[in-house]
């Protein structure tokens, strides 16, 4: 394991596809709670703006849990999910083929009153067929460093 360092600001993990279908938009819905029509019944959401069936805004959650991890060794038990933020381009839909890569966006230090913490910015970066950026999932990993 190893504290974490500027270099790490730009390390790219695999690149991955996930197919969206509505049975994954149906069932993230189900799982949160959210009987919104929009994410369930197609014949309601071709009569909206959208147009059909778009996923949660949260829905990115899944799609990052699908692979493509960091080539980082971190300590798991010196890490706390800070917080997580959903920048879109345009809503997820279903039958969108989304190329999706995992990349270390930004580190920095704040000192705490327990002494000096780092912060991990992880993006998720997915993009449609033609290359069109739809959505980042964007996670904010708290990391206490070893002592020097």
């Amino acid at each position: 394991m190893v504290n974490l360092d500027k270099s790490m600001v730009g390390v790219k993990g695999e690149l991955f596809t996930f197919e969206v279908e509505k049975r994954h938009i149906r069932q993230f819905a189900q799982a949160i709670g959210d009987g919104n029509p929009l994410y369930t019944d197609q014949e309601f959401a071709e009569q909206t703006f959208y147009g059909g069936l778009i996923a949660p805004p949260t829905f990115p959650i899944a799609i990052g849990s699908e692979g493509g991890g960091l080539p980082i060794k971190l300590d798991e038990r010196r890490m706390l999910h800070g917080e997580q933020e959903f920048i879109y381009y345009r809503p997820i839909r279903s039958g969108d083929c989304l190329s999706c890569q995992i990349k270390v966006s930004d580190l920095y230090e704040k000192e705490g009153r327990s002494g000096t913490m780092q912060f991990l910015v992880i993006d998720t970066e997915m993009k449609d067929e033609a290359g069109n950026m739809v959505a980042i999932s964007r996670m904010n990993i708290v990391y206490r460093p070893l002592p020097k």
